[in-house]
């Protein structure tokens, strides 16, 4: 199965992807893989690493959504 590479990615807003890139950033870093990114980049963490950066950024973006919807009255 091939990889998809960055390239070929789209993002649906694309002023999207620096906020994206720091949550990244921000995740990685607690789970204490900050050093293994600088060190050997994205491509020498696991797909168990990287799911993990990615479940936890779903979750905060989740989080951060409900928090925005509980300030709004409907």
């Amino acid at each position: 199965m091939a990889r998809r590479s960055r390239r070929n990615r789209r993002t649906v807003v694309p002023q999207a992807e620096q906020v994206l890139d720091r949550y990244k950033y921000e995740v990685a870093s607690e789970l204490g893989l900050a050093n293994q990114i600088q060190t050997g980049g994205w491509n020498n963490l696991t797909t168990r690493e990287v799911g993990q950066i990615g479940g936890q950024m779903v979750k905060r973006m989740i989080q951060d959504a409900e928090q925005q919807l509980q300030g709004k009255k409907f």
